[in-house]
C-alpha cells in the first residue's frame, strides 16, 4: 500500500524578480512590482509530501518528527527572514521566482528522501502556489 504524509511549515522571505542583462524598463514591464529594486517580501507556505510503503514494523511511511527536522534545517533555517538575492547562495544567478525557489527546496530535500517519492507545494500567496515533483 502506497500512502502519501506531508508536512506543513512556513517561511518569510524577501526577493527581487528581476534579470540583470535586461534594462529597469524591461523588469518592470516583465515582473511589475515585484521587480522593486527595494526588494518585497512574502509569507510562504510550505507542504511536503512524501509517498512510500508503511514499514510493518512501526506503522510509518515516514516518521514525521524527522520529517519534521529536516525541513527546519534544509528550507526554514535555510530560507527564513532572508533576502533570497543577497543571501540564498542559489539565487545568486537564478531568478528567485516561486517556481524556482520551489525546485531549490526539492533539491535541498531529495539527496535525504531518496527512498520516498517527494512532493513540493509552495504557496507564495493563498491563491499563487506552485507544485513540483521533480519531473
Amino acid at each position: 500500500m502506497n500512502l502519501k504524509v506531508s508536512r506543513k511549515a512556513h517561511f518569510n522571505a524577501a526577493h527581487r524578480l528581476f534579470r540583470p542583462d535586461w534594462d529597469d524598463d524591461k523588469n518592470k514591464a516583465v515582473f511589475g512590482k515585484c521587480s522593486n529594486p527595494n526588494y518585497h517580501g512574502h509569507n510562504y507556505d510550505l507542504i511536503v509530501s512524501v509517498k512510500g510503503e508503511i514499514d510493518p514494523e512501526t506503522g510509518f511511511v515516514i516518521d514525521l518528527k524527522i520529517l519534521k527536522e529536516l525541513i527546519e534545517r534544509e528550507v526554514e533555517d535555510h530560507l527564513d527572514h532572508k533576502n533570497l538575492n543577497i543571501e540564498v547562495p542559489e539565487f545568486k544567478t537564478l531568478n528567485p521566482t516561486v517556481e524556482n525557489i520551489a525546485i531549490v527546496i526539492y533539491n535541498r530535500l531529495k539527496p535525504f528522501l531518496e527512498e520516498f517519492e517527494l512532493e513540493v507545494v509552495l504557496y507564495e500567496t493563498p491563491r499563487n502556489y506552485v507544485t513540483y515533483t521533480g519531473a
